[in-house]
């Protein structure tokens, strides 16, 4: 039986890294301002939520110099780091890199000495794919060059596909070029790999692997899209209840209640599902696939419902670029389509429990 509700150790976990995001990555402060600075990545908060709080490594097993934990914690880091909207390689490195990796096992000594830097966060990984690549998508296999690379321009470390096998490519043997990406707190860059780099596995043992990363990336991203979604909800009804017209708090309008309750309700459901998605993924269930693709389907939605309403609710401030709530509607936006649009996770789910489309 799936079991929704959280650990005492995820609750402690969360504990830890909201204490340290609060601390030291304030979206209105310095979030935005590092963002609008064309530098979005904070090493300091990455060295301390990676080492201090050891999340880098929760997905590799304590013999390799991990947590030995599961996707269920990782998704409460997920969760913490959209809250606030930090920019850090948690998804990208610690998630989809290393569960690619995982998938290959350890028998090789390249994939295992990578998996503890990983974990230790001494150096972080991407694979060489577009953030939208879906895992039952196509993939850029001997691509010259791939576009839209989320997190390249922060990675030690890339995994390429090609016609022989996958490889490990370092920093220096390719070339990333930045680009303007919607979401200033999750860098894009087009990514040319060179010619160079270690085989760690063969085309069909390595696009196992880099599918299994991409499933596993989009289950965990529905509770980064469930933490934008609190802290839309969770900040509009705040400053409705400050916020005075006609000498009583705007969240008294019984419309603007109806509109808060109603996303309040679309919280909590997408809670629901993002933390199945995580179960699921953490106890290899042979359904992991579709409750990923209902989890996406639905968080993708709610995460842009919630940013739209945070914005509209705020009134003139929230059209402002000083009021953090742009962040979190770009965000939303950037991750509706991220590893996988919500329609074509729909279409995942049509053909898992045979629905044909009329």
């Amino acid at each position: 039986m799936t079991d929704l509700l959280y650990s005492e150790a995820e609750t402690d976990l969360r504990a830890a890294v909201r204490s340290l995001l609060t601390a030291r990555a304030d979206p209105a402060t310095l979030v935005a301002g590092r963002a609008e600075s064309g530098s979005p990545y904070d090493a300091g908060v990455w060295t301390a939520l990676a080492t201090e709080v050891g999340a880098a490594g929760l997905l590799v097993p304590e013999k390799l110099g991990g947590q030995g934990a599961s996707h269920r914690e990782a998704a409460v880091v997920l969760e913490e780091l959209g809250r606030s909207v930090t920019p850090a390689p948690y998804l990208t490195s610690s998630v989809v890199a290393t569960e690619v990796l995982l998938t290959l096992g350890t028998e090789t000594d390249d994939v295992t000495a990578l998996l503890g830097d990983l974990a230790a966060g001494r150096r972080t990984a991407v694979a060489a794919l577009p953030l939208s690549a879906a895992a039952d998508g196509p993939l850029p296999v001997d691509s010259p060059v791939v576009t839209g690379v989320a997190d390249a321009v922060r990675a030690d470390v890339f995994l390429v596909l090609r016609a022989d096998g996958l490889y490990l490519l370092e920093r220096s043997d390719v070339t990333v070029e930045p680009q303007t990406a919607l979401d200033l707190t999750r860098p894009l860059a087009a990514v040319t790999p060179g010619t160079a780099g270690t085989r760690v596995a063969d085309r069909a043992a390595g696009e196992a692997a880099v599918r299994r990363g991409l499933l596993t990336g989009a289950g965990l991203l529905a509770s980064e899209q469930l933490g934008v979604a609190e802290w839309c909800l969770e900040e509009t009804v705040r400053h409705t209840r400050e916020r005075h017209q006609f000498n009583r708090p705007v969240g008294s309008f019984q419309a603007l209640k109806h509109r808060m309750a109603q996303l309040w309700l679309e919280v909590v459901s997408a809670r629901a599902a993002a933390r199945a998605a995580a179960d699921a993924l953490a106890t290899g269930s042979p359904e992991a696939a579709l409750t990923v693709a209902v989890a996406q389907a639905y968080c993708s939605r709610v995460a842009v419902h919630a940013a739209e309403e945070c914005v509209q609710l705020h009134g003139g401030i929230g059209m402002t670029w000083e009021h953090p709530a742009h962040l979190y509607l770009k965000r939303a936006k950037a991750d509706e389509i991220a590893l996988g649009t919500a329609g074509r996770h729909k279409e995942a789910l049509a053909a898992l429990v045979d629905l044909q489309a009329p």
